[in-house]
């Protein structure tokens, strides 16, 4: 085989060996109420997971998870929500879990057959929102990080792991969020008392990432 083929090969085959999870391409899509959604999609596969971000976070603050997640052979859509980069509203401007039942959409169109999300703090509470409102059996994971709001946590679909800080303000409405969902679920609560997405900033990081790489994977 001339040298030259053979790293066309190494270069451009070998998605599955984990080389280039760190890649990805910026794509958009329009939400029901009209809005646009920018997202990071990175790697490919028939199980993908939507990450949704905090208040003071953006989609390329998931690049460190979404490239371990990748690793396991998941795709993973890091959306913008609207109001936030080049993501915009739509006519219902609060509506923030419909860029999430969006972004399960457009991945069914990226061959997608089973849709995973994670939702930390602000998109924990749309994240909620969405695994509610979203089709039936559309959903098959749903994490829940430290989340801000959960209103229905009896309708919520999928199988599903809560984790929380214990000394995080919001310990007490996540505990409770847990005790009332329906099953298959999960708790986690870690030492400490950062919120959400900060954990990964923590002598917890690397446990974190493991924890939800694995509860995906498994």
């Amino acid at each position: 085989m001339p040298r030259f083929t053979f790293f066309l090969i190494l270069l451009f085959g070998c998605a599955s060996c984990g080389l280039f999870a760190d890649s990805f391409r910026e794509v958009s899509f329009e939400t029901a109420d009209v809005g646009t959604v920018y997202a990071n999609l990175y790697g490919e596969g028939d199980h993908a997971v939507v990450l949704a971000h905090g208040a003071i976070f953006d989609k390329e603050s998931w690049h460190p998870l979404a490239t371990a997640i990748v690793k396991k052979g998941l795709q993973v859509l890091a959306i913008d929500f609207r109001g936030y980069g080049k993501s915009q509203s739509g006519s219902r401007a609060s509506a923030k879990y419909l860029d999430l039942l969006a972004g399960m959409d457009f991945l069914s169109t990226q061959g997608a057959k089973r849709v995973s999300m994670l939702g930390a703090s602000m998109g924990g509470g749309a994240a909620a929102q969405a695994a509610v409102e979203a089709k039936t059996e559309q959903l098959v994971k749903l994490i829940l990080l430290a989340p801000a709001r959960v209103s229905s946590p009896n309708k919520l679909q999928g199988n599903k792991l809560f984790i929380v800080s214990k000394g995080d303000g919001l310990y007490s409405s996540v505990v409770s969020a847990h005790k009332k969902a329906s099953g298959p679920k999960r708790l986690e609560i870690l030492e400490g008392d950062a919120h959400a997405q900060h954990i990964f900033k923590t002598r917890h990081g690397v446990a974190l990432t493991e924890m939800i790489v694995d509860f995906l994977a498994e």
